[in-house]
C-alpha cells in the first residue's frame, strides 16, 4: 500500500518514512498543500498523513480541494489539540486526528485501523427507530424523516455499532477498541467529537444517544 506523508517539516517526515516502511508501505512525500493536491491529482495513494500547518496552503484547504476529486482517507497531523479543530477536520471528510507530538507506533496503529475496509459480512438489514430514524447496514445509508445523511466513514461505523448493540451500556474502550480498531489509551478526545457529530446529524432523534458519566454511551431502544 501506498502512503502519501505531508509535512514541511524534514524531521517529521522521515520519522513516519521510517515506521511506515518498516510496516512495509511504500512512501511518497510533499512538503505544502499544493504540493499534496497536485499528487493526488497524477498519483493513486492508500492513505494520506497530513499537517495542518503547511505552507502556501495548509491542510484543511488541501483536503477540501482533495475531496473534490478523491475519497483517498486521510489522518491529520496537528500541534493544536482544541476541539474546533478536530471537529472542523472530521466535517471536511479527515477519517482520524493526531496531535503532535505523537508516538510513531501509535500512529502506525492508526494507519492499519483506517486501512482495513468496513464493517464487511453484515447480514443484510434494515432497523427503523422511532418513528423516522431507518438505519440500512448493508447499504450504509442512514435516514431521518426521509432525508439521507451525509456522514463520515467513522461516524457510519460508531453509528452502526451502537446502534447493534442499542440499549447495551458501551464503554469508551470498548467503542474505540472495537470501532476505531486500537487500543483505548485514555485519550477520549476523538470518541467524544464523533458522538457530538453524530448527535447534530441525528437532529430529533440525538437523545437517543445517552452519556453515562464516568462510563461511556448508550443508544437508547425503542
Amino acid at each position: 500500500m501506498k502512503l502519501l506523508v505531508v509535512d514541511d517539516e524534514a524531521p517529521i517526515r522521515d520519522i513516519i518514512h521510517k515506521y511506515s516502511a518498516f510496516e512495509g508501505y511504500e512512501i511518497d512525500e510533499a512538503t505544502n498543500g499544493m504540493q499534496a493536491i497536485e499528487k493526488c491529482r497524477s498519483s493513486s495513494y492508500d492513505l494520506i498523513i497530513m499537517d495542518v500547518m503547511l505552507p502556501e496552503l495548509d491542510g484543511f484547504s488541501a483536503v477540501r480541494e482533495i475531496r473534490k476529486f478523491s475519497g483517498t482517507p486521510v489522518i491529520m497531523l496537528s500541534a493544536r489539540g482544541e476541539e474546533y479543530d478536530r471537529i472542523h477536520g472530521f466535517e471536511i471528510g479527515v477519517d482520524d486526528y493526531v496531535v503532535k507530538p505523537f508516538s510513531p507506533r501509535e500512529l502506525m496503529m492508526r494507519v492499519s485501523a483506517v486501512l482495513k475496509r468496513g464493517t464487511g459480512g453484515e447480514k443484510k438489514d434494515v432497523v427503523t427507530i422511532g418513528e423516522g430514524l431507518v438505519i440500512d447496514f448493508t447499504a450504509r445509508r442512514v435516514t431521518v424523516d426521509g432525508r439521507d445523511l451525509e456522514l463520515s466513514p467513522k461516524e457510519y461505523d460508531l453509528l452502526f455499532y451502537m446502534v447493534r448493540n442499542r440499549g447495551i451500556a458501551l464503554t469508551r474502550e470498548m467503542l474505540i477498541t472495537e470501532v476505531w480498531d486500537y487500543a483505548y489509551n485514555g485519550d477520549d478526545r476523538t470518541l467524544d467529537t464523533h458522538i457530538k457529530l453524530l448527535r447534530r446529524q441525528l437532529g430529533p432523534y440525538a437523545g437517543r444517544i445517552t452519556t453515562l458519566r464516568g462510563v461511556g454511551y448508550r443508544f437508547e431502544n425503542d
